[in-house]
């Protein structure tokens, strides 16, 4: 018979830590919170040391019941929820709910769900913190006050159903921030002349960099020409040729904040995917014979600190696979990269790197391969030595005083590139390139010299990894809180997402601007993080959670009443479309999803007819030869191409179909798009060209 119960919070937690502990354990899992604020009221008494009322989740009663009747069988009750603080939250609900003293030693924490993490944990079982309990409470009862006593307000003055929020709030006026930046943004001239040399079989560019030694900007077409005219038609002499030796280090291992970014990049994966898939690799995968094993430790982490065991592990794995040259003589250590970080955890690492991900492929989902190679990589990479590369700088000198500049660079010794190299926002690969052998005085000739007009770009709108990536950095959410805040300010609609970028919505943009003005301090960064960093002094016993709510509820209380007197009434208008509705005959009007525009019966709620907003992209359908393609949206906000004559024509496409056709054969082409850039591809032979895309080289 057993003697322990242990609660985890979900089922396949409860699996794979069922199957380490044996027959004297039960193992049971309470599927996440039990208790909660409630949601039909603010449920804090503010004027009682900010008390929350508590009530027992509905649809939680079975659970409770089934926990309550396995506890009165056991001698002991063990609480392992995750290592966090919401995590400490639900063992601190469950002990109250079953009556286990907070004091007890009832508390089970392991950074990482394999057998020896799990029997280790069990060895030293503790109280429950209540440090960390009542950072979480301060936090929920913090964002409760804002987004209830707020709420009611733009409910009023603006229209039902909205919300505010204290992270939220500041993540939307980022977006709206860079939207005005996009707005105001002037685009200026540039020029660029680019020659392309050739040496016996190698071909290469140089750049113009300086006239006469001074480095002096293009910034038009008549300062390109003076240039040009300088150059006249001389060759292109060798003047100085620099060669060094560098040395690129490798990324740290993950936080939570770069998984997100890098799964972003690599994977195409939004945040709350990545954390999804996370969360199934480290609860438990059916490995076999082997039985279900967590692949990757606790993915909610700011810290880059890797356990010296891991180190080892990692070390030897080197060495045997790759040679000790690959292997570094110390362990890597890596700084914090926010000084907020709390480092309370491991980095997110895998649970032992002998398991390789192609040799876990068989066991794992497509979504749980990429994610867990990722880490994988990631990791081993981070433990590597550093790569070492020959770079080749060369400066031509043309005609009277023109100097152009080649760059070049290999791999002379691979280190930790033989296995990973980070992403980046942009799309952008590494692509080494190494110069011919030149030596000074050299005459090169010249294939073509091409000078070419630019204009600046504005700033690139957020996509996922660079909102998280600036939420981290300016201090405010913590880890648990990067994915919820995204899905949530798509959800409330004040953004939408266009082509993987968030664009706000005019709803978005009124209720900042009332913000700004009633409750400017919600939407000042510097104010939520420092909100931030006391919430993590609570968790270290360093602050006292009431003050905490006290000091920031006395000006906030302040502020409420004033809105409450003058923040005036604004209606929203939709733009009405000369669309007619075919169900009933009003107007269409555009409204604004979490995908970005679509058309709506004006009707609502009389009639619910919505259409998507579609595209003539100018190019005749190649199937039926009458119906033009249009851009189109599917119901996850991806874009296809269709022919207009659907049902009668079903052609459909992912790629955008090419204006122009195939020069080789005649056929269509598409453009095809990945994270190196974009090419229009024959859909009937091999033939394919680059495509520039102005946009992505600016933001290189």
């Amino acid at each position: 018979m057993a003697d322990s119960l242990v609660i985890v919070e979900s089922p396949a937690k409860a699996k794979t830590i069922g199957k380490y502990l044996g027959s004297k354990f039960i193992v049971k899992a309470s599927m996440g919170h039990i208790r909660d604020l409630p949601k039909s009221q603010i449920g804090v008494e503010v004027e009682n040391d900010f008390h929350p009322k508590y009530i027992t989740i509905r649809g939680k009663g079975s659970v409770l019941k089934e926990l309550k009747d396995a506890s009165k069988k056991v001698k002991k009750v063990y609480l392992a929820a995750d290592p966090d603080r919401e995590g400490e939250a639900i063992a601190w609900h469950l002990a109250h709910y079953l009556e286990i003293d907070e004091s007890d030693t009832c508390r089970v924490v392991f950074n990482e769900i394999t057998k020896q993490a799990v029997k280790d944990a069990f060895k030293t079982p503790r109280p429950i913190n209540m440090d960390l309990v009542n950072a979480q409470q301060a936090r929920r009862i913090l964002d409760r006050l804002v987004g209830y006593k707020i709420s009611p307000l733009l409910w009023k003055k603006v229209k039902k159903g909205l919300s505010a929020g204290r992270v939220q709030s500041v993540a939307v006026k980022l977006i709206i921030d860079r939207e005005n930046e996009i707005d105001a943004f002037v685009p200026e001239e540039y020029w660029s002349i680019t020659a392309q040399l050739k040496k016996g079989s190698a071909s290469f560019e140089a750049k113009f960099h300086s006239l006469n030694g001074e480095k002096i900007e293009l910034g038009n077409e008549a300062q390109m020409q003076t240039v040009l005219d300088a150059m006249g038609s001389s060759a292109f002499t060798v003047g100085e040729v620099k060669e060094k030796e560098r040395q690129r280090n490798p990324a740290a291992p993950f936080t939570t904040s770069s998984l997100q970014q890098e799964a972003a990049r690599k994977l195409g994966f939004r945040a709350s995917k990545t954390m999804s898939v996370a969360q199934q690799l480290y609860e438990g995968v059916e490995l076999g014979k082997e039985g279900t094993v967590g692949l990757i430790t606790y993915m909610r982490t700011d810290s880059t600190r890797i356990s010296p065991i891991a180190q080892e592990e990692a070390k030897g794995y080197i060495e045997e696979k790759y040679g000790p040259s690959y292997a570094p003589e110390q362990p890597r250590v890596y700084a914090k990269k926010n000084s907020n970080a709390q480092d309370a955890h491991e980095a997110v690492r895998p649970t032992s790197v002998l398991r390789d991900p192609d040799s876990m492929k068989e066991f794992l989902s497509r979504d749980q391969f990429r994610l867990y190679k990722l880490v994988w990589e990631r990791f081993i990479a981070s433990q590597m030595t550093s790569a070492v590369l020959d770079t080749m700088t060369v400066d031509f000198t043309v005609g009277n005083g023109a100097v152009f500049r080649a760059v070049g660079s290999k791999v002379k010794f691979p280190g930790f590139m033989k296995i990973y190299v980070e992403g980046n926002d942009d799309g952008t690969t590494d692509e080494e390139k190494f110069l011919p052998p030149l030596v000074v005085s050299e005459s090169i000739p010249a294939d073509s010299v091409e000078p070419k007009q630019h204009f600046t770009q504005p700033p690139p709108r957020y996509s996922e990894a660079r909102l998280v990536r600036m939420m981290e950095e300016i201090g405010i959410g913590r880890p648990s809180t990067y994915a919820p805040t995204l899905e949530t300010i798509q959800k409330r609609g004040y953004v939408a997402m266009e082509e993987k970028k968030f664009i706000p919505t005019e709803l978005g943009d009124l209720v900042i601007q009332m913000m700004e003005e009633f409750f400017p301090e919600i939407l000042d960064a510097e104010f939520t993080a420092h909100m931030e960093e006391d919430l993590d002094h609570v968790e270290d016993g360093k602050e006292d959670w009431v003050r905490v709510l006290g000091n920031f509820y006395e000006s906030f209380e302040k502020r409420l009443e004033v809105a409450e007197e003058e923040m005036k009434e604004v209606e929203l208008q939709d733009e009405i479309s000369d669309e007619i509705c075919e169900k009933c005959g009003r107007h269409l009007v555009y409204k604004m999803g979490r995908f970005g525009k679509f058309l709506a019966c004006s009707g609502f709620p009389d009639c619910r007819n919505t259409k998507p907003i579609v595209k003539d992209i100018g190019v005749d359908c190649p199937k039926c030869k009458v119906g033009k393609i249009i851009e189109r949206r599917s119901k996850k906000g991806r874009y296809f191409y269709g022919c207009d004559q659907y049902p009668g024509c079903d052609y459909v496409s992912w790629d955008k179909p090419a204006s122009k056709p195939c020069p080789n054969c005649g056929s269509l082409m598409v453009e095809k798009r990945n994270r190196s850039g974009a090419k229009l591809a024959c859909t009937q032979c091999e033939y394919n060209e680059e495509v520039v895309d102005e946009q992505d080289s600016a933001e290189l």
